[in-house]
């Protein structure tokens, strides 16, 4: 990192209005235990940088990533979804926005049947996350219920 903070140049100062200052103050910097605002823009931007390039570590490529993240982000030519400025460097860590979870042809037999998706998608909706279904699993209507001797209702 101490090369990377060579390479960020003040040209890459971020200038933001006054209003989506206010914004990020109140939704992406992080902040202290007493919910004080705890780092700047500019240490938002090497955070998230940060986090993203540390896969490049395994290829030796950490710092050039690092930098071009952060001259992407800190000239607004490109910005990540919402989920990474909020979870990038903090200890959920969480940078996805969306989930497509399985519905399962199971009630509650097998460890993954359909209260397992529900459980699932509640503890994603609960760190922020969205949730999509891929009901392709599911037993089509009319199709005989073994248990039951009845007929599936759908999908």
């Amino acid at each position: 990192m101490k090369k990377a903070k060579k390479a960020l140049s003040k040209d890459n100062a971020v200038d933001f209005t006054p209003n989506s200052l206010k914004i990020l103050e109140k939704r992406y910097l992080l902040k202290d235990q007493n919910g004080v605002v705890a780092e700047t823009v500019e240490g938002m931007f090497e955070r998230i940088a940060k986090v993203v390039a540390s896969p490049d570590a395994q290829y030796g490529y950490e710092e050039k990533s690092q930098i071009e993240f952060y001259n992407l982000i800190s000239s607004k030519k490109f910005f990540p979804n919402s989920p990474t400025f909020t979870g990038a460097g903090t200890p959920l860590g969480q940078l996805a926005a969306c989930f497509v979870l399985p519905i399962e042809d199971d009630l509650g037999k097998h460890p993954d049947g359909i209260f397992s998706t529900l459980r699932n998608a509640a503890l994603i909706q609960q760190v922020g996350g969205g949730n999509g279904f891929s009901f392709s699993d599911l037993r089509p209507k009319g199709t005989l219920v073994k248990s039951s001797m009845g007929k599936a209702t759908g999908p």
